[in-house]
This record gives C-alpha cells, sequence and structure tokens, in this order.
C-alpha cells in the first residue's frame, strides 16, 4: 500500500515537472517507451556545499529545482520497422554531477600542454566590436562553467558565470550551449526559461543548433519537423523573415523539362539541271560582259 503511495506521488511531481509532456509524447505516433528516471530530492547542506566549493551562488529557480528533484532525465523512443531507436532525451545533471567544465590542471600534465584556455587569444577590442551580441565566456579564470547536460556528441549546456574575480563570489549565471566547434551561443538567461525550452522542443537531437547561426542537421531537421511541426516552422521564420529561402528549392516544371532540341539545318543538294544552268547563265554573263568591252 506505501508503495502505491510512493508511486502515485511520484507520477504526480513527474507531472508537475513535466509540464505534462509525458502525456502528449505518448500519445504521439510512433513514440514508445517513455521513461522519467525517478530521483529524490537534493538536501540543503549539499547545494550549501556545492557553492562554497565553486565559490558560486545556485540561481534562486535552479537552487527550488534541486530542492524538488536532485537532476532529471526523460528519454523516449520510436519504433521503426519493429525496432525501438531512442530518439528524444531531456537531461539535468544532478548536484554532485553539475561539475566545472575546465578541470583543474593535473600536477603530471606537461607545462606546454595545450587546453580550452588557449582558446582566449582575442583582446578585449575585438570584443568590443561585435556589437550588439552578448560576450561570449571565456575558458580561463575569468569565467565559471559548469555541465548542466552534455548533449551526447552534439556539444555542451551549461551554467555560466561571467567577469568572474579569483576569490569573490560569483551570482550572476546565464545558460550558454557550447557547440561541437566550441564557439558559445546564448540560450536564455535564466533556468527556468531553459527548462521551459527543454520541455517545449522535446529533447529532439540537435534542438539547441536552432540557436546557432547554421542551424541543426538536415536529418535532426526531419525529425523535428516530424514531432514538432508548429515550433519547428516558427523558427524558420524567425531565423529567415522572408521564409525558408535558405533551403533548396526543386520546381518540378523546371527541373524535369527535357531540353528543347535545335534543329539542324540541312544544305539542300544542287542538282544536275540548276547545275547546268547555272553555267549557262556565267557564260552568258562573260559574253556580254566581253561584248561590252569590244
Amino acid at each position: 500500500m506505501e508503495e502505491t503511495k510512493e508511486s502515485l506521488t511520484f507520477k504526480g511531481v513527474a507531472e508537475r515537472l513535466t509540464l505534462g509532456i509525458t502525456r502528449i509524447l505518448e500519445n504521439m505516433p510512433g513514440v514508445v517507451d517513455v521513461r522519467v528516471v525517478e530521483r529524490e530530492p537534493s538536501e540543503k547542506r549539499s547545494l550549501l556545499s556545492w557553492e562554497q566549493k565553486n565559490t558560486c551562488i545556485l540561481p534562486e529557480d535552479l537552487r527550488d529545482f534541486y530542492l524538488t528533484t536532485d537532476g532529471f532525465t526523460l528519454t523516449w523512443s520510436v519504433k521503426l520497422d519493429n525496432e525501438c531507436v531512442p530518439l528524444g532525451c531531456m537531461m539535468i545533471n544532478s548536484v554532485s554531477s553539475l561539475c566545472p567544465l575546465l578541470q583543474p590542471v593535473s600536477l603530471f600534465s606537461l607545462p606546454n600542454a595545450p587546453s580550452l584556455a588557449d582558446l582566449d587569444w582575442e583582446e578585449d577590442g575585438a570584443e568590443s566590436g561585435r556589437g550588439c551580441a552578448p560576450a561570449a565566456p571565456h575558458f580561463d579564470s575569468r569565467s565559471r562553467i559548469f555541465e548542466l547536460h552534455s548533449c551526447g556528441v552534439n556539444g555542451k549546456v551549461c551554467l555560466v558565470y561571467k567577469n568572474c574575480t579569483t576569490g569573490v563570489v560569483a551570482q550572476q549565471s546565464e545558460i550558454w550551449f557550447l557547440d561541437r566547434s566550441l564557439c558559445w551561443h546564448l540560450l536564455t538567461a535564466t533556468f527556468t526559461s531553459y527548462y521551459r525550452l527543454m520541455i517545449t522542443h522535446l529533447g529532439l537531437p540537435e534542438w539547441q543548433y536552432a540557436f546557432t547561426p547554421y542551424g541543426p542537421s538536415p536529418q535532426a531537421k526531419q525529425w523535428a519537423s516530424l514531432y514538432q511541426p508548429l515550433t519547428f516552422s516558427s523558427e524558420l521564420n524567425f531565423a529567415d523573415p522572408a521564409g525558408d529561402s535558405h533551403l533548396n528549392k526543386l520546381d518540378p516544371t523546371k527541373a524535369f523539362k527535357g531540353k528543347a532540341k535545335v534543329p539542324v539545318l540541312k544544305k539542300k543538294q544542287s542538282t544536275p539541271c540548276s547545275l547546268g544552268s547555272t553555267a549557262k547563265s556565267q557564260s552568258s554573263a562573260v559574253r556580254h560582259h566581253s561584248g561590252g568591252k569590244r
């Protein structure tokens, strides 16, 4: 009886956490195996320990989230040819897994070994010339970066504290996406906004690339157009106000229209009669010309 109550309690919590997205996924065609991992709430002392260890203050909304559940994982699959293929994944790391992106340098590493901090070669003048775009995080001590979700091989979603000073507690944070080319893209200013984005995009592959200049891959676009048509079409219009002109358009009337053949003009062969008449006319012309001279 107690186990039944606990399962119902967790189901209610999961329903509130997912904003009812589990029922929507289960009613979608081809979607199977929708799973939400059950986790206990974090303890306040573990949150305080994390803040003291990393010299950062957790955002209020993220703190409330961890006091509700120590992380979040929702996965779902699709059925293709009688085989379940994992597709969607929504994940927030637990407090213990909210680790710095840049690990401390080991004593056994080479003194001149390359690191991500070597990418921060731009000067302040170059950064100020970027216009209205927000300043990207740094890989050195000027920023403190923590991994919220490792998106497989597609990149990393990070909790970022910028303009940090050694020994000073950082308080202001943002959610950024680090893509495969190690370029930064701002997702949201708060954790709540990011969480809503993640739920809205159903955890589809490469959904974070919708907020980059180059967008997701063609395969990811196909999945998005199938399971997220409204949001996918609106994102295309937002990225390109003139429509989807960046997509290749195929006009069947032009692509499959046969080329018109240019008629080849054939020279008419002269007949023997015409040759004879031509010769007579030429000889008479010569005689007339010679008679005129006399």
